[in-house]
This record gives structure tokens, C-alpha cells and sequence, in this order.
């Protein structure tokens, strides 16, 4: 038998996503987390990656103009099938997607929703997970609320 638990301070959880197995494992986290804080927010971000050739790409090659309506109803369903099913009921939910650098976009959602703590995964490969960590040091330095990296092999919470 568990002992009753007392809530967790945290009541604005913004959990980053790259929907790597990582990331999903980190959500879950944050999920239980917001689910042990009745009435909590719990925003999952995701950024686009926005390479400086992107306004060339349609140039090039004749981009037809629905790929970005193809791109979000991909993200929408990998959302509606992964993420949503773990959303605790009390939970506010919101899905925010940004273009652009992940770090900077990150310390903006964050500072914009005012989350009190940020939920990464760490991947379980080498260089995803040496790349994990430069983003969460970099995050930890220039975010004003605590980072919980979550490793890509414990097991998900009960």
C-alpha cells in the first residue's frame, strides 16, 4: 500500500517533445506528475525545426501548398494517438507547436505560460543523448523554473 502523497508544487508543467520514444517516456512522467496536482496545466511542445534553406526548398522543388496542412494533421494524429490517452482528466491540456530553434522556443513557452517545470527526455542513444544534455544544460542555466530530464531507460511511472 501506497502512502497518500501530499501535491506536488507544480501546477504549470511544460513538457518538450521531439516524438522521440524518449520524449513520449518524458511525457508520461509529466502526465503523472500533473495528475498528482488536481487542476494542473500541462502543455506539451513540439518546435519545427525551420533550416535556413527552408524558403528555397519551394523554390527548388515545386512545393505544392497543402505540405504544411499534410505536416500538422501528421503531428495532430501522432498526438491524438500517443500523448492524449495519457492526460490525466483534471489536467488542463494544451499542444503548442512553434518553427524555428528549439532552445530559444522553449525558454519563450515557458516564460509565456509561466511553467514551473520543464519535462525533457534524454534519448538512450549516444549522440541524441550527448545532444539531450547540451539542450537541457543549456535550458538549465537560462530557465527560471527546475528541469527534470528523464532517461530514456527507467521505467514509467505507476
Amino acid at each position: 500500500m501506497q502512502p497518500d502523497l501530499p501535491p506536488l508544487p507544480f501546477s504549470r508543467i511544460l513538457c518538450y517533445t521531439d516524438f522521440s520514444p524518449a520524449a513520449l517516456r518524458a511525457f508520461s512522467f509529466a502526465a503523472a506528475l500533473a495528475a498528482r496536482r488536481p487542476g494542473a496545466s500541462l502543455t506539451l511542445l513540439h518546435v519545427i525545426p525551420e533550416p535556413p534553406a527552408q524558403f528555397w526548398k519551394g523554390y527548388i522543388y515545386g512545393v505544392d501548398d497543402d505540405v504544411d496542412a499534410r505536416a500538422k494533421s501528421e503531428i495532430d494524429a501522432r498526438i491524438d494517438s500517443s500523448y492524449r490517452p495519457l492526460v490525466p482528466p483534471s489536467a488542463d491540456f494544451t499542444v503548442a507547436m512553434r518553427i524555428g530553434e528549439p532552445l530559444q522556443n522553449i525558454l519563450d513557452q515557458a516564460r509565456e505560460t509561466g511553467a514551473d517545470l520543464l519535462v525533457l527526455g534524454r534519448p538512450s542513444n549516444t549522440l541524441a543523448k550527448w545532444l539531450s544534455r547540451s539542450l537541457a544544460q543549456r535550458l538549465d542555466r537560462r530557465v527560471a523554473c527546475p528541469v527534470l530530464v528523464v532517461p530514456a531507460e527507467t521505467p514509467s511511472p505507476a
